[in-house]
């Protein structure tokens, strides 16, 4: 989707540092509460905070994980949360709740709103006339807003962030998507608030990453500009993002580091859930065909057995990014019945055929949207889980006429770094050294 990006005007950051003995000379602390980070992907989130005397860091979870999962499992009197509620996806496939977050302020005749009925077929969605939005219908007795929905998520994450802080917290700075809207912004800011927290930033997270590439090489940059091409291939969708890095001038501060966000394209459905959703379907249609003749249900109809083969498909995507073959092994799939398959990465290539057609266009649109064509850019850079997959990384290789693919980013955890230092840049219990940042929109916003 091209889109024509509107520069806003220079907004002071600051840069982070993960060592305490950096910290020390750049952060003045007072004796206000900590401050979270949240970087909300399709799929998983990750958190961190920072509170006076410590440094920034992501947040354990429950299971000491750095990651947690965004899901939900909704009953009448039990919520699950992260990895539990993904455990229950099995058992309870209704009532738990994935990718919603792609339904956020969307009418009921919004293309997304069919494609994820399309993609999960087990969740009914009702109409909010009032509202003019969709709702989950898990019972006649129990319905919930996307919104409500992502509430919860961020009231488990707030949880979370003070059960590792020790202290209550209060502000945060949240991550969303570069091409939302500002319907979307606004049910994010919703849920926020239904969690308790303040927002001192929805931050896109494009340049929540930029921000933290920049500020871990803050003495590399100068006075001669260098673009890079941050190519971020998540679960749900693909982003796109050209950034120049130069030192400026400033009336306050004297030279200071700058990130300018020079161009963006994207794609909302392209990642790695679509790469499942071809493998689950395959998979369905293998174990169709074992037990022709067998006077059965098609698979497809029984929403546990298609939970078990889309946790198979996500994992068979993971091991044929490193095999070129692997057996898919599902116990009990249905009736009682083992499911045993072998599918080779050539397959999998060949299901996702379309996909990988679509790679390159987020690059062709943001070298459009800067007016810079590919010798310009020095280096591209991996964001995100999907780009681990052989042949987006081939694709995209040829696209851009590297060398080679940069990988020398957290890409997991860039984002929520950046975010966390954002938090603390405008928290009253830090100061930090500027560092200048030049966002941009895609979409006009709207002021009422």
């Amino acid at each position: 989707m091209t889109a024509t990006v509107r520069r806003q005007r220079p907004r002071r950051l600051a840069c982070w540092a993960l060592m305490a003995v950096l910290l020390a000379d750049q952060l003045a602390l007072s004796d206000t509460l900590a401050v979270m980070s949240v970087d909300l992907g399709s799929e998983s989130m990750k958190v961190a905070i920072v509170k006076p005397g410590v440094p920034m860091e992501i947040v354990l979870n429950k299971e000491s994980r750095r990651k947690t999962p965004v899901i939900v499992t909704l009953k009448e009197n039990e919520r699950f949360f992260g990895d539990s509620a993904a455990s229950m996806a099995i058992k309870s496939p209704k009532a738990t709740l994935r990718y919603f977050q792609h339904l956020l302020g969307k009418q009921e005749d919004n293309p997304h709103v069919a494609l994820y009925r399309a993609r999960f077929p087990e969740h009914e969605l009702g109409f909010d006339p009032q509202r003019q939005t969709v709702y989950f219908q898990i019972s006649p007795q129990l319905q919930f807003s996307p919104e409500e929905v992502l509430g919860m998520v961020l009231n488990y994450s707030r949880s979370l962030a003070e059960d590792f802080a020790e202290q209550p917290i209060k502000d945060a700075v949240i991550t969303v998507p570069a091409f939302f809207n500002q319907a979307e912004r606004r049910a994010v800011l919703q849920a926020a608030r239904m969690a308790g927290l303040k927002v001192l930033q929805l931050i896109n997270d494009n340049t929540a990453t930029a921000l933290s590439y920049g500020v871990f090489r803050r003495k590399d940059i100068n006075t001669t500009a260098q673009n890079i091409m941050f190519y971020d291939m998540g679960s749900g969708s693909t982003v796109c993002t050209i950034v120049t890095y130069q030192t400026v001038k400033t009336k306050e501060a004297g030279m200071q580091p700058q990130l300018q966000i020079r161009g963006v394209g994207f794609d909302r459905t392209l990642g790695g859930l679509e790469m499942e959703l071809r493998l689950r379907e395959h998979l369905a249609g293998l174990f169709n065909e074992q037990r022709k003749g067998q006077r059965v249900k098609d698979v497809r109809e029984n929403p546990r057995a298609m939970a078990k083969l889309l946790r198979e498909a996500n994992r068979l995507k993971t091991v044929l990014s490193a095999n070129a073959d692997h057996m898919a092994q599902i116990e009990g799939l249905m009736d009682d019945v083992d499911f045993k398959a072998k599918v080779t990465r050539v397959e999998f290539e060949e299901l996702c055929a379309d996909l990988f057609e679509r790679v390159a266009r987020p690059v062709q649109q943001a070298l459009q949207s800067a007016e810079m064509n590919l010798d310009e850019i020095e280096q591209v850079i991996l964001v995100g889980g999907a780009t681990r997959v052989p042949k987006v990384q081939e694709v995209l290789l040829k696209a851009v006429g590297k060398e080679e693919l940069g990988k020398n980013i957290n890409a997991d955890e860039a984002a929520a770094m950046g975010a966390v230092y954002q938090a603390a840049a405008l928290s009253k219990a830090f100061k930090v050294k500027p560092f200048i940042v030049r966002d941009a929109v895609i979409y006009p916003i709207l002021v009422s």
